[in-house]
């Protein structure tokens, strides 16, 4: 969840995440594939006035993203949240994440940023001096960028008591195999590292606990272990479990598609297609051409449990499992389902509501018995910034990045020596156009220099592909840019000093200076 760098782990056979590693991820779209995120231009549209980095594909994926559009389109409730690592400057590649919780805030969302010291510390081995040597710089970077603390909320890890208390209770959710299978840990993997994981967890949910609502967390790929790990965990605290159900029996996740699809064909098997029978199903699922695209093992269990179910009807409902409810939970939802509803031991079948009305029921009645009422957290995720130099853009090299720090001049100079995806020559690049889409020099205009024009970008990218710009002027005029840039947002560092003195956050720990 913090922003950090990208290595190869236990997930996948070509593309592997790990939040704590280095290296970069060469193909984005296998993460399509792989892990299941979604490709942000399918939601684009229904995001209102997005943000250039969302227009520009720069932010290409998401994870669940439509909650938090839909709550900004109808001005409902949302959150979005991110953490800093302080383990160097801030740099360039920061600033992306930063102007992503500026702009959720802008949009009307609760912000939400932390400085993850306590990750710092247990899982890169950093000091609490050499911590609080960066948190000021983070904080005072995101404030001259626009962060509004009267309306978000700025804190440590280490200093926020009720996110630890979080942190204990998501504890009792997890267990040591899940990590190990997540994140590769071993035996010789410390306890306080493993902590840290469960903290960035109730980081994550944090922003929920004065109520439910969608919550986006913008991060680079790397750190969507936090995510999947974060939803799966906000769903075992959820009180109750609402599912789509077609009899008594129990179907689970993969065999439900199986007999939606067999309730759906009940015309073409049932003696009377208004009340079809589980047996009569089974019978339809065993024909020829009936269960294409699913899985023979699916089809056979559904099949087994249709059959044991016998003359039952095959009919929807909505069903609501208990999963950790007090009993007055329960017995108050049962309650709240108005209409026809059968009583279970463990489950309610309710069969005049919708999905959405089921959910949102399931959730009041959890909030109003004290429970969280989480909303599995949503996600949208970045490219890599490619370093001035080539590879990564990291904060441990110096040359590959510039520091929002940076003495301008320095930053000038840094640009102008910057690798290009120009041509060997002159005459090459104008007959042939230089390789924008491989260009360092090109990602500067793209995420940031260009800043909220896209004509800008887009004038750049066509002038260096059809040969009318050389890599000696586009590289001046980026250069020139990224001098007045840095002279700017220092200046307004600068003035960002006074309102973080204001703020009640620590920037000098009280612990062990070790």
């Amino acid at each position: 969840m913090t922003d950090n760098d990208t290595t190869q782990t236990a997930g996948a056979d070509d593309v592997a995440l790990d939040p704590w590693g280095s290296s970069t991820i060469d193909d984005y779209r296998k993460l399509f594939e792989e892990f299941g995120i979604e490709a942000f231009e399918d939601v684009l549209d229904e995001v209102p006035t997005p943000h250039y980095l969302m227009r520009r594909a720069i932010i290409f994926g998401h994870r669940d993203y439509r909650r938090v559009a839909d709550a900004m389109r109808n001005d409902d409730p949302f959150a979005a949240l991110s953490g800093f690592m302080p383990t160097g400057d801030p740099h360039i590649g920061h600033k992306m994440v930063f102007d992503e919780i500026i702009w959720h805030q802008q949009q009307g969302g609760d912000a939400y940023a932390l400085i993850a010291d306590l990750e710092a510390h247990a899982a890169r081995g950093l000091t609490w001096s050499e911590i609080d040597d960066h948190a000021e710089d983070y904080l005072l970077s995101l404030l001259a960028l626009g962060f509004d603390p009267e309306d978000g909320e700025l804190y440590r890890q280490s200093e926020n008591r009720e996110l630890q208390d979080l942190a204990f209770e998501l504890g009792a959710e997890a267990n040591f195999s899940e990590f190990e299978a997540i994140y590769g840990f071993g035996g010789e993997t410390d306890v306080s590292h493993m902590q840290s994981v469960v903290t960035q967890m109730a980081d994550i949910l944090y922003p929920q606990l004065d109520e439910p609502k969608p919550t986006v967390i913008p991060v680079g790929p790397d750190q969507d272990p936090h995510v999947r790990l974060a939803r799966d965990l906000a769903e075992r605290t959820r009180f109750f479990k609402v599912t789509e159900a077609y009899a008594s029996v129990a179907f689970d996740d993969d065999e439900r598609p199986v007999v939606r699809a067999a309730y759906d064909a009940r015309d073409a098997y049932a003696d009377d297609p208004e009340t079809p029978r589980c047996t009569e199903a089974a019978d339809w699922l065993q024909s020829d051409d009936a269960t294409a695209g699913f899985d023979d093992e699916t089809v056979g269990s559904v099949v087994q449990k249709l059959e044991n179910a016998g003359m039952e009807p095959l009919r929807p409902r909505v069903r609501f499992f208990d999963r950790q409810a007090t009993d007055e939970a329960f017995d108050a939802l049962i309650d709240a389902i108005d209409g026809e509803k059968r009583v279970f031991e463990g489950h309610v079948d309710a069969f005049d509501m919708s999905h959405e009305t089921a959910e949102d029921l399931a959730l009041g009645v959890e909030v109003d018995h004290g429970g969280y009422g989480f909303v599995p957290p949503s996600s949208i995720y970045h490219r890599f910034m490619t370093g001035l130099t080539g590879g990564k853009m990291s904060s441990s090299i110096p040359a590959s990045h510039i520091s929002l720090l940076d003495d301008p001049e320095e930053g000038y100079d840094k640009v102008k020596a910057a690798t290009t995806g120009g041509r060997d020559t002159a005459e090459e690049q104008r007959e042939l156009g230089g390789e924008a889409d491989d260009c360092p020099v090109y990602e500067l205009y793209a995420y940031l220099l260009a800043g909220d024009d896209d004509a800008v970008a887009e004038e750049v990218y066509s002038e260096c592909v059809n040969g009318e710009r050389l890599c000696g002027g586009c590289k001046e005029q980026a250069a020139e840019l990224m001098e007045e840039f840095l002279e700017d947002h220092q200046e307004k560092r600068e003035e960002a000093r006074e309102v973080l003195d204001d703020l009640d956050i620590v920037l000098d720990s009280s612990r062990a200076r070790t």
